[in-house]
Protein backbone atom coordinates (compact mmCIF):
# COMPACT_ATOMS: atom_id res chain seq x y z
CA UNK A 1 0.00 0.00 0.00
CA UNK A 2 2.79 2.41 0.91
CA UNK A 3 4.64 1.56 -2.31
CA UNK A 4 1.53 2.25 -4.38
CA UNK A 5 1.03 5.59 -2.65
CA UNK A 6 4.66 6.54 -3.27
CA UNK A 7 4.34 5.50 -6.92
CA UNK A 8 1.20 7.59 -7.42
CA UNK A 9 2.92 10.54 -5.72
CA UNK A 10 5.93 10.23 -8.04
CA UNK A 11 3.65 10.27 -11.09
CA UNK A 12 2.27 13.69 -10.21
CA UNK A 13 3.83 16.69 -11.94
CA UNK A 14 6.37 18.62 -9.89
CA UNK A 15 4.18 21.68 -9.34
CA UNK A 16 1.36 19.49 -8.02
CA UNK A 17 3.60 17.69 -5.52
CA UNK A 18 4.84 20.98 -4.10
CA UNK A 19 1.32 22.40 -4.04
CA UNK A 20 0.10 19.38 -2.07
CA UNK A 21 2.80 20.03 0.53
CA UNK A 22 1.88 23.69 0.98
CA UNK A 23 -1.90 23.45 0.43
CA UNK A 24 -3.03 23.26 4.11
CA UNK A 25 -1.25 26.55 4.82
CA UNK A 26 -2.31 28.05 1.48
CA UNK A 27 -5.98 27.49 2.25
CA UNK A 28 -5.64 28.86 5.79
CA UNK A 29 -4.24 32.09 4.36
CA UNK A 30 -7.39 32.89 2.39
CA UNK A 31 -9.68 34.16 5.21
CA UNK A 32 -6.83 35.85 7.10
CA UNK A 33 -5.48 37.42 3.91
CA UNK A 34 -8.91 38.75 2.98
CA UNK A 35 -9.29 40.36 6.40
CA UNK A 36 -5.78 41.80 6.23
CA UNK A 37 -6.41 43.30 2.79
CA UNK A 38 -9.66 44.90 3.97
CA UNK A 39 -7.95 46.43 7.01
CA UNK A 40 -5.00 47.68 4.98
CA UNK A 41 -7.39 49.40 2.58
CA UNK A 42 -9.22 50.96 5.52
CA UNK A 43 -5.86 52.34 6.70
CA UNK A 44 -5.19 54.04 3.37
CA UNK A 45 -3.47 51.39 1.25
CA UNK A 46 -4.55 51.08 -2.37
CA UNK A 47 -4.46 47.77 -4.25
CA UNK A 48 -0.90 48.26 -5.53
CA UNK A 49 0.50 49.20 -2.13
CA UNK A 50 -1.33 46.27 -0.55
CA UNK A 51 0.25 43.89 -3.07
CA UNK A 52 3.70 45.43 -2.49
CA UNK A 53 3.56 45.22 1.31
CA UNK A 54 2.21 41.65 1.10
CA UNK A 55 5.21 40.57 -0.98
CA UNK A 56 7.89 42.53 0.89
CA UNK A 57 6.63 41.99 4.45
CA UNK A 58 4.75 38.67 4.10
CA UNK A 59 3.66 38.52 7.73
CA UNK A 60 0.09 38.66 8.99
CA UNK A 61 1.03 40.01 12.40
CA UNK A 62 3.31 42.67 10.91
CA UNK A 63 0.73 43.78 8.34
CA UNK A 64 -2.03 44.02 10.95
CA UNK A 65 0.42 46.05 13.05
CA UNK A 66 1.13 48.38 10.11
CA UNK A 67 -2.60 48.92 9.56
CA UNK A 68 -3.19 49.72 13.22
CA UNK A 69 -0.21 52.07 13.68
CA UNK A 70 -0.90 54.01 10.50
CA UNK A 71 -4.57 54.32 11.45
CA UNK A 72 -3.43 56.08 14.64
CA UNK A 73 -1.02 58.35 12.70
CA UNK A 74 2.01 56.79 14.36
CA UNK A 75 5.38 58.19 13.18
CA UNK A 76 7.16 56.05 10.57
CA UNK A 77 10.15 55.66 12.91
CA UNK A 78 7.94 53.88 15.47
CA UNK A 79 6.38 51.69 12.78
CA UNK A 80 9.80 50.55 11.50
CA UNK A 81 11.14 49.85 15.00
CA UNK A 82 8.05 47.87 16.03
CA UNK A 83 8.26 45.80 12.85
CA UNK A 84 11.96 45.19 13.44
CA UNK A 85 11.43 43.75 16.92
CA UNK A 86 8.31 41.83 15.89
CA UNK A 87 10.12 40.13 12.98
CA UNK A 88 13.44 39.59 14.78
CA UNK A 89 12.42 35.99 15.46
CA UNK A 90 13.14 35.13 11.82
CA UNK A 91 16.86 35.38 12.53
CA UNK A 92 16.48 32.35 14.83
CA UNK A 93 14.12 30.49 12.49
CA UNK A 94 16.41 31.04 9.54
CA UNK A 95 19.49 29.87 11.42
CA UNK A 96 17.82 26.51 12.11
CA UNK A 97 17.31 25.98 8.35
CA UNK A 98 20.76 27.20 7.32
CA UNK A 99 22.28 23.73 7.66
CA UNK A 100 20.01 22.53 4.84
CA UNK A 101 21.12 25.33 2.48
CA UNK A 102 24.86 24.67 2.39
CA UNK A 103 26.39 25.27 -1.03
CA UNK A 104 23.60 27.53 -2.25
CA UNK A 105 24.41 30.91 -3.76
CA UNK A 106 24.01 34.16 -1.87
CA UNK A 107 21.16 35.15 -4.21
CA UNK A 108 19.28 31.91 -3.53
CA UNK A 109 19.76 32.30 0.23
CA UNK A 110 18.58 35.92 0.15
CA UNK A 111 15.47 34.98 -1.85
CA UNK A 112 14.80 32.08 0.51
CA UNK A 113 15.08 34.33 3.57
CA UNK A 114 12.85 37.02 2.03
CA UNK A 115 10.11 34.46 1.28
CA UNK A 116 10.13 32.73 4.69
CA UNK A 117 7.45 33.14 7.33
CA UNK A 118 6.30 31.15 10.37
CA UNK A 119 4.02 28.74 8.54
CA UNK A 120 6.18 27.80 5.55
CA UNK A 121 9.15 27.54 7.93
CA UNK A 122 7.25 24.87 9.88
CA UNK A 123 6.43 22.97 6.68
CA UNK A 124 9.98 23.11 5.33
CA UNK A 125 11.64 22.22 8.62
CA UNK A 126 9.39 19.16 8.95
CA UNK A 127 10.04 18.07 5.36
CA UNK A 128 13.81 18.55 5.67
CA UNK A 129 13.77 16.52 8.91
CA UNK A 130 11.66 13.63 7.60
CA UNK A 131 12.18 13.49 3.82
CA UNK A 132 15.72 12.98 2.52
CA UNK A 133 14.57 13.72 -1.05
CA UNK A 134 13.28 17.18 -0.12
CA UNK A 135 15.61 19.80 -1.59
CA UNK A 136 16.22 23.52 -0.98
CA UNK A 137 14.60 24.16 -4.36
CA UNK A 138 11.45 22.36 -3.15
CA UNK A 139 11.48 24.45 0.03
CA UNK A 140 11.81 27.68 -1.94
CA UNK A 141 8.85 26.72 -4.12
CA UNK A 142 6.79 25.93 -1.02
CA UNK A 143 7.54 29.47 0.17
CA UNK A 144 6.51 30.90 -3.19
CA UNK A 145 3.19 29.04 -3.20
CA UNK A 146 2.34 30.35 0.26
CA UNK A 147 3.44 33.85 -0.76
CA UNK A 148 1.24 33.72 -3.87
CA UNK A 149 -1.86 32.64 -1.92
CA UNK A 150 -1.22 35.29 0.75
CA UNK A 151 -0.68 38.11 -1.76
CA UNK A 152 -3.70 37.24 -3.89
CA UNK A 153 -5.89 37.01 -0.77
CA UNK A 154 -4.65 40.43 0.36
CA UNK A 155 -5.38 41.94 -3.06
CA UNK A 156 -8.90 40.49 -3.13
CA UNK A 157 -9.42 41.79 0.40
CA UNK A 158 -8.32 45.24 -0.75
CA UNK A 159 -10.85 45.09 -3.61
CA UNK A 160 -13.58 44.10 -1.15
CA UNK A 161 -12.47 46.92 1.16
CA UNK A 162 -12.84 49.45 -1.67
CA UNK A 163 -16.43 48.35 -2.20
CA UNK A 164 -17.54 48.56 1.43
CA UNK A 165 -16.95 51.16 4.13
CA UNK A 166 -14.95 49.96 7.15
CA UNK A 167 -14.92 51.79 10.47
CA UNK A 168 -11.29 52.28 11.53
CA UNK A 169 -12.13 51.15 15.07
CA UNK A 170 -12.34 47.65 13.58
CA UNK A 171 -8.64 47.88 12.72
CA UNK A 172 -7.70 48.48 16.36
CA UNK A 173 -10.00 45.70 17.56
CA UNK A 174 -8.60 43.23 15.02
CA UNK A 175 -4.99 43.92 16.00
CA UNK A 176 -5.77 43.79 19.73
CA UNK A 177 -7.58 40.46 19.29
CA UNK A 178 -4.70 39.06 17.21
CA UNK A 179 -2.01 39.91 19.77
CA UNK A 180 -4.14 38.81 22.72
CA UNK A 181 -4.44 35.43 21.03
CA UNK A 182 -0.66 35.33 20.48
CA UNK A 183 -0.07 36.19 24.14
CA UNK A 184 -2.51 33.57 25.43
CA UNK A 185 -0.85 30.88 23.27
CA UNK A 186 2.51 31.75 24.89
CA UNK A 187 1.33 31.54 28.51
CA UNK A 188 3.12 28.35 29.47
CA UNK A 189 4.73 29.24 32.80
CA UNK A 190 4.81 31.82 35.56
CA UNK A 191 7.75 33.75 34.15
CA UNK A 192 5.97 34.53 30.89
CA UNK A 193 2.86 35.64 32.79
CA UNK A 194 5.01 37.91 34.98
CA UNK A 195 6.70 39.50 31.96
CA UNK A 196 3.31 40.05 30.29
CA UNK A 197 2.12 41.98 33.33
CA UNK A 198 5.37 43.98 33.51
CA UNK A 199 5.13 44.73 29.78
CA UNK A 200 1.58 46.04 30.15
CA UNK A 201 2.53 48.44 32.94
CA UNK A 202 5.68 49.59 31.14
CA UNK A 203 3.78 50.16 27.90
CA UNK A 204 1.17 52.30 29.65
CA UNK A 205 3.84 54.28 31.50
CA UNK A 206 6.07 55.00 28.50
CA UNK A 207 3.10 55.71 26.19
CA UNK A 208 2.02 58.46 28.64
CA UNK A 209 5.62 59.64 29.10
CA UNK A 210 6.52 59.85 25.39
CA UNK A 211 2.99 60.64 24.17
CA UNK A 212 3.65 58.43 21.12
CA UNK A 213 3.89 54.80 20.06
CA UNK A 214 7.65 55.03 20.62
CA UNK A 215 6.76 54.11 24.22
CA UNK A 216 5.83 50.64 22.97
CA UNK A 217 9.31 50.17 21.55
CA UNK A 218 10.96 51.28 24.80
CA UNK A 219 8.70 49.07 26.95
CA UNK A 220 9.35 46.08 24.67
CA UNK A 221 13.12 46.43 25.03
CA UNK A 222 13.00 46.84 28.81
CA UNK A 223 10.54 43.96 29.33
CA UNK A 224 12.63 41.66 27.13
CA UNK A 225 15.78 42.49 29.10
CA UNK A 226 13.98 41.93 32.42
CA UNK A 227 12.64 38.58 31.24
CA UNK A 228 16.04 37.44 29.99
CA UNK A 229 17.74 38.49 33.24
CA UNK A 230 15.17 36.78 35.48
CA UNK A 231 15.35 33.55 33.48
CA UNK A 232 19.16 33.57 33.65
CA UNK A 233 19.07 34.04 37.43
CA UNK A 234 16.47 31.30 37.90
CA UNK A 235 18.46 28.82 35.83
CA UNK A 236 21.60 29.62 37.80
CA UNK A 237 20.34 29.79 41.38
CA UNK A 238 16.93 28.08 41.66
CA UNK A 239 17.06 24.70 43.46
CA UNK A 240 15.89 21.62 41.60
CA UNK A 241 13.01 21.12 44.04
CA UNK A 242 11.94 24.58 45.12
CA UNK A 243 9.23 27.17 44.77
CA UNK A 244 10.66 28.36 41.45
CA UNK A 245 10.88 24.90 39.92
CA UNK A 246 7.80 25.37 37.76
CA UNK A 247 9.26 28.56 36.33
CA UNK A 248 12.65 27.01 35.73
CA UNK A 249 11.33 23.86 34.07
CA UNK A 250 7.51 23.92 33.83
CA UNK A 251 7.25 20.62 32.01
CA UNK A 252 9.54 18.76 34.39
CA UNK A 253 12.13 16.27 33.27
CA UNK A 254 11.96 12.50 32.71
CA UNK A 255 14.16 12.04 35.74
CA UNK A 256 11.80 14.08 37.90
CA UNK A 257 8.88 12.00 36.71
CA UNK A 258 10.66 8.78 37.67
CA UNK A 259 11.46 10.12 41.14
CA UNK A 260 7.82 11.05 41.73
Amino acid sequence: MAKETAKLEAQKPYWRRILDVSLPVDLSYIPIGLACGILLHASGFNIYMTALVSILVFSGGAQFLIASLLATNAPMFSVVLMLFFLELRYALLGSSLSKYLHGRSLGFTALFAASMNDENYAINYLKFSTDKKFTPRDALNVEHYTLAFWTVSNIIGSVIGSAIKIDLTVVHFALTALFLYMIVMQLKNGLIMLICVISAFLAAYFMVLTKSTLGLVISTLIASFIGFSIEALIRKYAPANGLLRNIKNPAGSPKDAEEE
